[in-house]
């Protein structure tokens, strides 16, 4: 600071003693600009990644007197630095600088550096700041932790559901969004700040900063006013450093009602009269982050949990359900689906809801809850209803017990809704319009994505779901447990027609102008 106020005052008796020559309004002028350019130059070398700390002091005298010539020099070598890493030409360099700021600008995803009103706590409800075990006084380590809330913020902002950092060579990372189902690179940040930022993240969802091999799993919370995310985290030792994958956990989805997941009229009435049942397993299946889990709480939320005892065993917790008995899964402390599953029979439930089957166990102690005078409540990894089936067929349960305890499969897919702002009537052939008319469909009400702002150019803006309901009935359940070639039908052709199901009512929507043709294909096939 001593410093900067001896060149102040060196710059301001030279501009004194200039004023004393004659006149001349065009030198005022410029001499002026530089002052007030080597000022602000000032600052942006104290706060800059470029100039090393134990450098700032010098560099700071030096750009009161050259300014915009000392900028203009340390770009110069940080791009000839980038070039001999990369062992590229200069001007490649700087055409994919010049490149990724137009494609930022014209993207929307260029956004101020501005301070975040966001604070990233760990499970104990502390800050980075405290995990850290200082204030905002370091500015070095300021700048990094602003990034990393910058980073979170912007997630929340975008409405993502995952966040991936992961290195994309050995001098840059890449931060990915994944939006609405879809991946998006938002901004690549040099492997040096990146890997301080992982270890920020790491620090705060209680992670081992100095394993960068072994994978490890964490979790951590974001505050903003007085909403709260929550954040699972996990990483791995991937070629050229290591990668972060955190998913954002949807704390909306104990709002979802049925009724706003997307079923029809008629799937709504079915699933309903099972839920309304005394007794029953419903199943949802699907691959990961097809909306499961908020199928689950849509089908919760239509229980009257007052005179209902409802008990869920989740993996995480994603949402608080009122009046409503919530169990977290944790096999660190050895709290496993299959052991709390096994306790939670004695506590008198109603409904229990089981966020995931993984083994033989928790599958048939669901099944038999489901014998016992409970509604059960779970989902599965597969593609269809048929493949469901299947698997737990491969994970040891009897086909008697699957017959007598499984009443309700439900399999679903999330397709993208087209943004309302910008979408437009899609435009076909002759033959694509007979074709049409021979299926029955309405083809003036299909709409193709466009893209605007308000989507990030997507052409769609959040995400409706697809089901294909199974009923087991009297018939159905014979089959299964006196029929092996059933078994052998569902293991060969069981995906195809779920997912010709699954199309048809993803074609619905198609013809309703709630998504588009190609979102369709994309997700269903």
């Amino acid at each position: 600071v001593f410093m900067q106020c001896r060149g102040l005052s060196f710059l301001s008796g030279f501009a004194l003693s200039v004023t004393a020559l004659p006149f001349n309004p065009i030198k005022m002028l410029l001499l002026i600009g530089w002052v007030y350019l080597c000022l602000y130059f000032v600052q942006r070398v104290q706060f800059s990644p470029l100039v090393p700390r134990m450098y700032k002091s010098p560099a700071n005298v030096v750009t009161l007197f050259l300014g915009p010539l000392l900028l203009f020099v340390l770009l110069v070598t940080d791009v000839i630095r980038k070039s001999s890493e990369n062992r590229g030409s200069i001007f490649a360099v700087i055409k994919e600088r010049a490149t990724n700021i137009i494609e930022s600008i014209t993207s929307g995803n260029f956004k101020p550096r501005g301070p975040t009103d966001i604070k990233i706590l760990d499970s104990a409800g502390r800050s980075l700041n405290e995990i850290y075990g200082h204030g905002k006084s370091k500015r070095q380590d300021s700048h990094i932790l602003d990034l990393t809330e910058r980073i979170i913020a912007n997630a929340l902002e975008e409405r993502a559901s995952d966040i991936l950092i992961d290195p994309k060579e050995d001098s840059t990372y890449a931060v990915r969004l994944r939006i609405d189902g879809v991946l998006t690179t938002v901004q690549e940040i040099g492997a040096e700040i990146c890997h301080a930022i992982i270890n920020s993240l790491k620090a705060v969802s209680s992670m081992d900063i100095a394993e960068k091999r072994r994978p490890q799993d964490g979790a951590f919370t974001a505050k903003k006013g007085d909403d709260t995310a929550s954040f699972r985290v996990a990483s791995a030792g991937v070629l050229n450093g290591e990668k972060l994958s955190i998913r954002v956990l949807n704390r909306q989805a104990g709002m979802f009602t049925l009724a706003d997941v997307g079923l029809s009229k008629k799937q709504y009435e079915v699933v309903k009269s099972f839920i309304d049942k005394p007794s029953g397993m419903i199943l949802v299946c699907g691959p990961t982050g097809s909306g499961k889990t908020t199928t689950l709480y849509g089908m919760l939320n239509e229980i009257d949990r007052f005179t209902r005892n409802v008990i869920t065993i989740e993996d995480p917790i994603e949402a608080q359900l009122p009046n409503a008995s919530q169990i977290e899964i944790n096999p660190k402390a050895d709290i496993t689906f299959a052991k709390t599953l096994r306790s939670v029979l004695r506590q008198d439930p109603d409904v229990i809801c089981v966020g995931e089957i993984r083994d033989e166990e928790t599958a048939a102690m669901a099944l038999r809850a489901s014998q016992t005078g409970h509604v059960v409540l779970a989902t599965i990894h597969s593609n269809s209803n048929a493949s469901a089936l299947v698997r737990l067929l491969d994970l040891g349960v009897s086909p008697i017990l699957m017959s007598s305890g499984l009443s309700l499969v439900a399999s679903q897919r999330l397709l993208r809704v087209l943004c309302n702002h910008c979408k437009k009537h899609a435009e076909f052939d002759q033959s694509q319009i007979l074709e049409f008319h021979r299926q029955g469909a309405n083809y003036k009400n299909i709409y193709r994505p466009v893209g605007c702002k308000k989507c990030r150019g997507t052409g769609y803006y959040g995400r409706t779901a697809v089901f294909d309901l199974l009923v087991l009935d009297d018939r159905s359940k014979a089959a299964i447990t006196n029929s092996e070639s059933l078994i052998n039908q569902l293991r060969s052709d069981g995906d195809k027609k779920g997912a010709s199901n699954l199309y048809k009512q993803g074609f619905k929507n198609v013809t309703l102008g709630i998504t588009g043709l190609e979102e369709l294909k994309r997700v269903v096939g």
